[in-house]
């Protein structure tokens, strides 16, 4: 087992306190937006072993997670991960602390992304172009665990009920897109005036934007995230799309999935996230990056849904697991009273533990608030002591 050292990622919405605060250390005034563990190329965690930990005659010394599994991937992730993902670790975890709106956006299907990733490839778009879509050839659902209340879009509202929502605000320009909610069938009336917003005009858009989110703000109530959202992203199409979406409120605890196709966006509040190891994001407004629109519209999936909020679900040994239709990764969580008999977490696949409050023990290793381990497959693991761990794996 290794204590992991990671990586945190400095994106302008990321808050200045909230991981500092989960640390225990001093903000530095800069944005902190997430923390990444895993065995991602961006920004793999790295660990330290004593010689010969991974191989007879190996050096001591700081490595990358990404280069420990690529020397040894059937020792660190067992038989049944390398045969269901590969020689590569299928998930990434992150502790994410929002402090303004992400960027609204969706994520492709597996089939989708081998096809785009492919087509790319062949027509040689270079992987760091701007306007490249495709990063890799992989999905990528997640999954959100709120730690403190958390706000987010996801899914599309009843195409009636977003026009409800625009025709309240009392803004001429939102007036068609209103009347195209109510006129026709649900799929179609989202596709077009997804469409219409993403292609207006950007001069009417931003006159647009502003009068409604001077409304939103007057009006207050379920009207006030989109101030908010405008206020961070003054004349963004965005901000009218996000109309169109479910606000969601997550408290400690609660969970959010959010699958292909899906579009959706964090607001604000800290959670730890999971995700299949993959960079493939389309985006659809509240951001200065490329936004291929055709594409776009070819990934989103255009039916209204209700943004199921997860509660874990207990098992009798305290294990409180959130349930998702993917096997990349697997999330649950370990709440360990004072007193607690230890709980056995050895496992035949490879695990990422996260302490998010507490001073529990993993091992011989203790493990303070925001610190986390990597446990080898078939490693023998033993948890103890008071407070809180997240576990992180994969199914198979």
């Amino acid at each position: 087992m290794d204590r992991l050292s990671n990586t945190v990622r400095p994106y302008a919405w990321g808050s200045t306190t909230a991981i500092p605060e989960l640390l225990g250390t001093a903000p530095t005034g800069e944005p902190q937006a997430e923390m990444w563990m895993g065995a991602h190329p961006g920004a793999p965690s790295r660990l330290t072993r004593s010689p010969g930990a991974d191989a007879p005659g190996s050096e001591a010394g700081e490595r990358s997670l990404t280069d420990v599994i690529a020397a040894d991937p059937l020792r660190e992730l067992g038989a049944a991960a390398v045969g269901a993902f590969g020689p590569r670790l299928p998930f990434l975890l992150k502790l994410l602390a929002a402090g303004a709106p992400l960027s609204l956006q969706v994520h492709p299907d597996l089939a989708q992304a081998q096809q785009g990733y492919a087509d790319e490839e062949r027509r040689g778009v270079p992987v760091d172009a701007p306007h490249r879509t495709y990063k890799d050839a992989n999905h990528k659902p997640e999954l959100i665990c709120a730690l403190t209340p958390f706000d987010g879009l996801c899914g599309f509202r009843r195409p009636t009920e977003a026009a409800d929502l625009m025709a309240a605000l009392g803004v001429d320009s939102l007036k068609p897109y209103a009347d195209l909610l109510r006129a026709r069938p649900e799929d179609g009336a989202l596709r077009e005036v997804l469409t219409a917003i993403l292609t207006a005009d950007p001069d009417e858009m931003a006159h647009t934007v502003a009068e409604a989110a001077e409304a939103a703000a007057r009006l207050g109530g379920a009207h006030a995230p989109y101030a908010q959202i405008a206020r961070h992203y003054p004349g963004d199409p965005g901000v009218i799309a996000a109309m169109l979406l479910n606000h969601v409120q997550l408290q400690p605890g609660e969970a959010m999935f959010l699958g292909a196709g899906v579009p959706h966006a964090y607001l604000g509040g800290l959670g730890v996230e999971i995700m299949a190891n993959s960079d493939n994001v389309l985006r659809c407004g509240l951001t200065p990056k490329h936004i291929d629109v055709p594409e776009l519209l070819s990934i989103v999936r255009f039916e209204p849904t209700e943004p199921g909020i997860l509660r874990p679900e207990a098992a009798p040994d305290g294990e409180e697991l959130y349930e998702t239709p993917v096997d990349e990764f697997r999330l649950s969580r370990y709440v360990l009273p004072a007193g607690g008999t230890p709980v056995d977490l050895t496992a035949a696949t490879p695990q990422i533990l996260l302490c998010t409050a507490g001073a529990p023990t993993a091992a011989d290793l203790c493990l303070a608030p925001g610190e986390s381990v990597f446990v080898p497959a078939d490693e023998t693991v033993e948890v103890a002591g008071t407070g809180t761990l997240f576990r992180a794996t994969v199914m198979v």
